[in-house]
């Protein structure tokens, strides 16, 4: 027997790892996927996968990963899954699925009226909370199935998660954990349970406790492995799968903010900014701070859907020539738009971008916009607003977090794809005027997946212990505070006050959209 490892399985929107990590945060051995088809759509705004598809992925991912491994196969003390968020699947009497799973990139929405009954809805408009109310009803799929599928939503036993149906088939057993359920399901947030019947928002999407699954506390075992996913996968029969978090839970454990002082950003899809906290606190006014991955913790969250999605977007209509060029060189098209950056000074030369592409819970109405332009201003302009406008996001709500909480950043730990790129780092330090540290691996979110199994197996004392023996800082990106003057001139006068400003605007456009 060697040292101990755990086998972890990352799986994303775009690509599933499979990864050994040992208990000084390395990979012995490695292996990512990436999707042919991320997700089926057949009508716009659909993003759906067949049923089978991620845990297809995760045998094939574990099979080449025990071939690459080899006898380190033996060493495996434990499995963990981390997933992305908001991934619902309906499932019969038998646990058989009942149509795709529907992934968080689904735009569809349901159309019926808010089933609240005259009382609530004064409840809701007396304390504000209407509008954001009725997104959440109408961007929950359980009741886009309900009202479009009658006949799978009569048939469904369980609405389940796409780690818990896993979970399912791992071990024969439907259970998961609360740092899992995030989602739109009728979820307690703040006392990590199912809510009870009757609460003011289960009206939003209320499924009965009965077709849901069972919780446990992150640590726990779900179950053990059993001969037929261990004949799939090649994993031991037997080995314990541990219960951990959603992908963005674990990433934030995964780069060391386990307590108040620190920040995670993650620079992907969408685009976060969380603290880790054992007092709740709602981030914004009626979004839930989620559960940690630490069972005594949660993790406050400001979310920008469309994220870094938006440079894909960008990179689609404005940068067919850096694509050319980037198809020559055999590199990503960012590299090329990347060397730009440090071109355009700090503010864009007056460019902002406000980066709702996709409206978010707190501000239901926003549309995205881009304010400010002059005949000086190219794309590379746009292209750095648009980073910037991320930025600008998350600095507004990381003070929010902070008068909220009562609580100071004093560093940030950055993962995601943008934080692969020095620049964008050093943009982030110089806008928040404060360290941006990267760790040494962009694997964040593995590492703190099998961080949960180390110390769940006793391998740590506790998850201080591993933290110091798995997260190690590689680069610290140190803010130019001439630059952050200039940013912070520019959030203070002028982006803190453009959504204000803008609104009459997002009503007006919304009035003609129904």
């Amino acid at each position: 027997m060697g040292e101990p490892l755990v086998l972890t399985f990352d799986i994303g929107t775009q690509s599933i790892r499979a990864l050994l990590c040992n208990k000084e945060g390395n990979f012995p051995a490695f292996v990512q996927m990436r999707y042919e088809t991320p997700f089926i759509s057949e009508e716009p705004g659909q993003a759906e996968q067949d049923p089978a598809f991620y845990y297809d992925m995760l045998c094939k991912a574990s099979l080449e990963l025990k071939e690459k491994a080899g006898d380190l196969f033996n060493d495996i003390i434990a499995v963990t899954v981390t997933t992305i968020r908001d991934t619902l699947l309906c499932l019969d009497k038998d646990k058989k699925p009942l149509r795709n799973m529907i992934l968080w990139l689904d735009r569809r929405e349901a159309k019926n009226d808010l089933p609240a009954g005259v009382m609530k809805k004064f409840a809701f408009e007396y304390a504000g909370m209407m509008e954001t109310a009725k997104m959440q009803h109408r961007a929950a799929f359980c009741n886009w199935i309900r009202e479009n599928e009658p006949h799978i939503y009569r048939r469904t036993e369980k609405f389940v998660l796409l780690p818990t149906y896993l979970n399912y088939l791992l071990t024969g057993s439907l259970r998961d954990c609360a740092a899992n359920q995030i989602a739109h399901l009728p979820f307690d947030y703040k006392n990590r349970k199912w809510m009870a019947a009757g609460e003011m928002t289960r009206c939003v999407f209320d499924i009965p406790e009965s077709k849901l699954c069972r919780l446990v506390k992150s640590g726990q075992k779900i179950g053990d492995i059993t001969e037929e996913a261990a004949a799939a996968t090649g994993i031991p029969a037997g080995l314990p799968l541990i219960a951990t978090g959603s992908d963005k839970g674990c990433e934030t454990l995964g780069l060391s903010v386990n307590k108040a002082g620190k920040a995670a950003i993650s620079f992907g899809t969408s685009a976060t900014i969380q603290f880790a906290t054992q007092k709740y606190f709602e981030p914004q006014q009626f979004l839930p701070a989620y559960p940690a991955v630490l069972n005594d913790t949660w993790n406050p969250e400001i979310q920008i859907f469309f994220g870094y999605a938006m440079l894909r977007w960008f990179i689609a209509q404005f940068a067919q020539e850096e694509t050319r060029q980037a198809d020559e060189q055999g590199i990503a098209t960012e590299e090329i738009l990347n060397a730009h950056l440090d071109e355009i000074p700090a503010g864009c030369d007056g460019l902002l971008v406000q980066p709702y592409w996709e409206p978010g819970v707190a501000n239901p109405l926003a549309k995205g916009t881009i304010t400010g332009f002059t005949p000086i201003h190219t794309k590379y302009h746009i292209y750095r607003a648009i980073i910037e406008g991320i930025n600008f996001t998350l600095m507004e709500g990381m003070k929010l977090m902070e008068k909220r909480s009562k609580t100071k950043i004093s560093e940030l730990y950055i993962a995601g794809g943008g934080s692969q790129n020095d620049t964008i780092c050093q943009i982030t330090a110089d806008m928040f005027g404060l360290p941006v540290k990267r760790i040494h691996t962009h694997e964040a979110s593995s590492i703190g997946s099998s961080m949960v199994a180390f110390v769940a197996l006793k391998e740590f004392k506790n998850y201080d212990a591993a933290i110091k023996s798995m997260v190690r800082v590689c680069d610290t990106f140190h803010p130019d505070f001439k630059k952050t003057a200039v940013y912070e001139d520019i959030f203070e006068n002028v982006y803190s006050k453009l959504y204000n400003k803008m609104l009459p605007v997002f009503k007006g456009m919304k009035k003609t959209e129904e």
